[in-house]
């Protein structure tokens, strides 16, 4: 099997280092948002039957939250200045979907994994192209998968017989692809 060659950069582009830099800032940025989204879905839904399951990714998600904590200390990256705000919007956004309901709350869920899903398959193939990342790319496959049972969990749970699906789904989406611009460069 050959190896291939690093990407050919042309000027303008990111350095390795500074494309690194950013994937470890915009990755800490999500899944800091992701543990704000799921506290603010478990305080509207208390006692709720979908409790366990909610807790239970967002469990997932502190795991991954303190993996990029490491990552950022280890690597000296410079966190997102947007951070106040992830704090702010990630807790809103849990708890407004949850206040439409359940299965509201549930179709958040698989607006958010399936734009990570998609954010995190580009930087595995990234790194798959610079073939020198191979613990990073492993843990940001490992988190993809990981999000990836958490969409299927609120479909599972019924996300799609939410009231508005198709328009709270774009509509969270539309956000969660503008954090993930905003948190690469600030």
């Amino acid at each position: 099997m050959s190896r291939q060659k690093p990407p050919h950069r042309i000027p303008g582009d990111p350095g390795k280092q500074d494309m690194l830099e950013s994937m470890m800032r915009v990755d800490h940025a999500g899944e800091y948002g992701a543990v704000r989204i799921y506290e603010g879905q478990l305080a509207v839904l208390g006692n709720s039957a979908d409790r366990a399951d909610i807790a239970h990714m967002a469990e997932q998600e502190r795991v991954h939250l303190q993996k990029f904590n490491e990552l950022v200390r280890a690597n000296r990256v410079r966190p997102t200045a947007l951070l106040p705000l992830w704090h702010m919007a990630g807790f809103a956004l849990g708890a407004g979907s949850a206040l439409l309901g359940e299965k509201a709350a549930h179709a958040c869920t698989v607006a958010v994994e399936e734009v990570i899903d998609e954010h995190y398959a580009e930087q595995v193939a990234a790194l798959d192209l610079e073939g020198d990342q191979t613990e990073l790319r492993d843990t940001f496959e490992t988190f993809r998968l990981e999000e990836l049972e958490h969409r299927q969990t609120a479909l599972d749970k019924g996300a799609e017989d939410a009231p508005g699906y198709e328009v709270l789904k774009a509509a969270v989406k539309t956000g969660s692809r503008l954090a993930i611009w905003l948190s690469k460069r600030i």
